[in-house]
């Protein structure tokens, strides 16, 4: 019986996020510190929309690893697969705060400590969706755990995910990167990523054509492309390219944790047997409105952004930097600047 809605695995850390807006690293006085790291974002999205979500992850045993399980128990991710390493101090990242593509410096840590132990396939076979990072899958023993338990996942039927959140700065050898992605798209898993996500993996600008062949001869069959204020295209190989524009922002502070909120939502709408159609971007059905609005979503909050939903169209609109309920994570039909 599948009862784990979502596996995350992959990188949980602490994002220290500068307090002002626009301002360089170099220039930035001071930092709010706040749980981070892509697979972890994605399982707190998932359980605020009353998923049941595991992460997979390690940390340090130290205060800053305290933070990460105390703030993981509070928005109800299952932990118990999260390991706290004694000799590696918790992974930290310092990021500007930025209505654009925010700047970062990564202390990579005990993050990449993930090890086969932490997750057996009896947990994998009740599950429904494995999903990772290439962040994550950027060092060992990281790198071989997942690849070796994505298979298993394949194995046991589950769909597969991957948000290619790439950066020369976290793994600076391009080319093993797209051989080792390469080896985890072959299991045909659901593609994220952002216009800069590709500059940076192909070191060169790449037209929406090219990147779609690129992941579909690789074996994917749907890539969700976010393209920021320009919207987002999904490309299918049975339903063809969809497009969806942004909405129309007056005010935007940052931007940061936008995607991952987007692809918690495209996943939930997945779980939730969702069409690759228009209507996937466009209706959130009143079901679905209910289980947000009683998932008791607004004991917690996500202080990275302030999402308003039209309930007639479902269209939804970062509008500001605050501590609010994660809204945003609700469906894949958020034009959002991702």
């Amino acid at each position: 019986m599948k009862t784990i809605d979502i596996i995350c695995i992959g990188e949980v850390l602490i994002d220290f996020i500068g307090h002002e807006v626009d301002a360089s690293i170099n220039k930035t006085k001071d930092y709010h510190r706040f749980l981070g790291g892509s697979p972890t974002n994605v399982a707190v999205n998932a359980s605020r929309l009353g998923l049941h979500a595991v992460l997979v992850a390690s940390c340090g045993n130290d205060g800053l690893g305290d933070y990460v399980i105390r703030k993981l128990k509070s928005n109800h991710v299952n932990f118990q697969h999260v390991r706290k390493s004694e000799t590696t101090p918790t992974s930290v990242i310092f990021v500007s705060k930025s209505t654009e593509t925010p700047d970062f410096i990564p202390y990579g840590q005990a993050d990449c400590e993930i090890f086969e132990s932490q997750l057996s396939d009896e947990i994998i076979e009740k599950a429904k969706i494995f999903h990772t990072t290439c962040f994550a899958l950027s060092k060992e023993p990281a790198r071989s755990t997942i690849l070796k338990k994505a298979f298993k996942a394949k194995e046991f039927g589950l769909q597969l995910s991957i948000d290619i959140n790439f950066s020369e700065k976290i793994w600076n050898d391009r080319q093993e990167a797209l051989t080792v992605l390469s080896e985890f798209l072959s299991l045909d898993p659901l593609v994220k990523l952002s216009d800069d996500d590709c500059f940076r993996l192909f070191n060169e600008f790449k037209s929406d054509e090219y990147i779609f062949d690129y992941f579909h001869n690789l074996g994917v069959s749907t890539i969700c492309l976010t393209k920021g204020k320009n919207g987002v295209k999904l490309s299918n190989v049975n339903s063809g390219i969809l497009f969806q524009e942004a909405l129309k922002l007056d005010h935007i502070e940052d931007v940061t944790g936008a995607g991952d909120a987007f692809w918690s939502g495209f996943l939930f709408a997945i779980l939730n047997k969702m069409d690759y159609d228009e209507s996937m971007f466009e209706i959130l059905t009143q079901e679905i409105r209910n289980k947000i609005l009683h998932a008791n979503l607004m004991t917690q909050f996500i202080p990275k952004f302030i999402i308003k939903i039209n309930w007639t169209t479902g269209i939804g609109s970062i509008t500001s930097y605050k501590q609010t309920i994660n809204i945003s994570s609700i469906c894949s039909i958020l034009s959002l600047n991702c």
